[in-house]
């Protein structure tokens, strides 16, 4: 009986233990906030984003959330899929790298439930040289490489369309897909690509459209044609801080809206991007 009652002791002595150590994590007053005025909560927030310029506007932000309290983890994603299941599975706190109609779009395809918190830059897409070096220059059955995500193909087709080169049926705006070419004058071919790959197949075709972004991780210059800033891209696909449903007014949530909806980070995208990246605040 004794070796009983000392075995039951020293298990709820355990168990006591345990529990305190949870208890302790972060410096806590009484009323169970820690110093940093927040309830319990972990004060990292991890945040997935697209290289260029997601990350880099991110990473200007830092040190304005570290005043605050937080600590921001950045991490980078070269494709448009893993943020969203990253943040739908709870490994992120909010991604940064999608406009809203391809968000829509791949919560309806994944059954995934994230949410825009914030509109915060807008890229303008653009057509690039391949082998053809001026659009003047456009001859049959070129090639032109086009991201392969419904939005994204719907804008390389609208700025095809503004060349010249094809006709869309009537009304079909931000739905566009190959499917909807009404009139090809040149005949030509267009190679649907996932978006990060355009850039890289630049030497196999005529012309490439390709998203701001990965032009610019691409080294890529002297665009020959762009998205103008009061056409139906431009107010369609500014790129938000994206949040899992219900999150959007969360502590971590509203830290980074209030950073990133700056004038810090207005200027760093003037004058760091020259125009291949425009803010939208």
């Amino acid at each position: 009986m004794k070796a009983k009652f000392l075995g039951f002791a020293l298990a709820a002595a355990l168990v006591v233990g345990a529990v305190g150590g949870c208890g302790k994590s972060g410096n806590s007053n009484e009323s169970g906030k820690t110093e940093s005025g927040v309830s319990g909560e972990n004060k990292t927030i991890t945040v997935g984003a697209g290289i260029t310029p997601h990350a880099e506007i991110l990473n200007e932000v830092k040190e304005d959330l570290a005043e605050e309290g937080w600590e921001l983890e950045v991490i980078e994603y070269n494709d448009y899929v893993l943020p969203n299941t990253a943040l739908e599975d709870g490994n992120l706190d909010a991604n940064y790298f999608q406009h809203l109609p391809y968000l829509e779009n791949f919560n309806e395809e994944n059954g995934t439930h994230l949410v825009g918190a914030a509109a915060v830059h807008f890229e303008p897409m653009a057509i690039y040289a391949g082998k053809t070096k001026s659009l003047d220059d456009i001859a049959k059955g070129a090639t032109i490489a086009v991201p392969n995500d419904t939005t994204n193909e719907a804008r390389a087709l609208l700025l095809l369309e503004e060349q010249g080169w094809i006709d869309l049926k009537d009304g079909v705006g931000v739905t566009a897909t190959v499917l909807d070419i009404e009139e090809n004058f040149y005949d030509i071919e267009i190679k649907e690509l996932e978006a990060a790959q355009v850039p890289k197949s630049i030497q196999d075709v005529d012309f490439a459209v390709i998203n701001g972004n990965y032009a610019m991780e691409a080294g890529l210059t002297d665009p020959l044609a762009v998205e103008a800033s009061d056409s139906l891209a431009a107010e369609t696909y500014a790129n938000y801080l994206c949040v899992r449903e219900g999150e959007e007014e969360s502590e971590k949530t509203k830290a980074l809206v209030n950073v990133l909806l700056s004038d810090k980070v207005r200027d760093y995208i003037n004058e760091n991007y020259q125009g291949a990246v425009k803010p939208v605040f």
